[in-house]
């Protein structure tokens, strides 16, 4: 009996209890703990397994989690160096998949609910004894914004009134992934993780939609306070399709560590080796097919590794 393909499987989780086929992608955790980086950009074309890597990521790192997801998994091969980092660390997880709208108001709303869950995920820092009440307000105001703010937009009866109030709404909210790094720090006595999933939607969605510019502020300020100025951040991974120029988006963040489908680290980690394809095909009983899933799905090169479409390739296994 085989194991079940992972055909649009995201959660790491899920694969594993549900024992799906698995192509170990986890000494991206050695790699990431040995390359030092702040923050730490990915970016790949579509379908190339970013969102399940960085949920493996977030099941690695994150208190709570059930070490036993990675039994058996090379990362557990790597020494006590890295698995002494399972599970230490709170994590702030976020994409922005939603954020895909023709609208800034549409837009800026998918990225603030994104924000609030992040907020409502780690509300437990309110019982922390040493929190002043100053600091309990503030996170309240973010953490209880939705209801708030969509209250104040109904007494709103002119669109210069409603612009006025979004204008008021996304300059408090510049501030919120780094004031919620704080608070995470001051409960745990540890700085958090930052992972952020397709961080590039919003701004293609805006440039298209025309309103680029006010989607590059937004973004480049809510990025600037939680990754370059935030003292608060163990590290952060980000992940998306596209580069965005870094003058418009990552302006200043002398921080950062750029890793595109160029660059000469992580190349195996995105996308299937030819050992991998190889294994996969030999394991479903389809190794005779191992040169046409080549000539059909080969021929991508990241950072000198030449990978296959993961997808393409799942999808293959299953219609045969």
């Amino acid at each position: 009996m085989f194991k079940p393909l992972p055909v649009g499987i995201e959660f790491f989780e899920k694969l594993i209890k549900n024992d799906y086929y698995y192509v170990d992608k986890t000494p991206l955790i050695k790699e990431l703990i040995d390359n030092h980086g702040e923050v730490n950009l990915f970016t790949r074309p579509r379908r190339f397994g970013k969102t399940l890597t960085l949920d493996m990521l977030r099941c690695f790192f994150e208190e709570g989690r059930n070490p036993e997801m990675f039994r058996g998994l090379r990362i557990m091969e790597a020494g006590e160096k890295y698995t002494s980092m399972m599970g230490k660390y709170p994590v702030i997880f976020l994409t922005l998949k939603s954020a895909k709208t023709n609208s800034f108001y549409g837009a800026f709303m998918g990225i603030r609910d994104q924000i609030i869950q992040a907020f409502q995920a780690h509300e437990y820092v309110l019982s922390s004894p040493d929190m002043d009440e100053e600091t309990r307000e503030t996170f309240r105001s973010f953490r209880n914004t939705w209801s708030r703010f969509n209250k104040n937009v109904e007494k709103c009866g002119r669109r210069e009134e409603r612009e006025e109030l979004l204008k008021s709404e996304t300059d408090h909210f510049k501030s919120s992934l780094a004031f919620l790094c704080s608070c995470i720090k001051q409960y745990h006595e540890k700085n958090p993780i930052l992972l952020i999933d397709e961080y590039d939607v919003p701004l293609e969605s805006s440039f298209y939609g025309g309103f680029y510019d006010e989607m590059v502020d937004f973004i480049r300020s809510l990025f600037e306070q939680s990754l370059k100025t935030n003292q608060n951040l163990e590290f952060a991974v980000i992940t998306g399709c596209l580069r965005i120029s870094k003058e418009s988006i990552f302006t200043g963040l002398n921080n950062l560590s750029i890793n595109s489908i160029r660059s000469s680290d992580y190349g195996e980690y995105f996308g299937f080796t030819d050992e991998e394809v190889y294994a996969m095909l030999e394991y479903y009983g389809l190794a005779d097919k191992y040169e046409e899933v080549s000539d059909w799905y080969n021929g991508y090169i990241f950072g000198g590794k030449n990978v296959y479409n993961p997808w393409s390739t799942i999808e293959y296994v299953r219609q045969h």
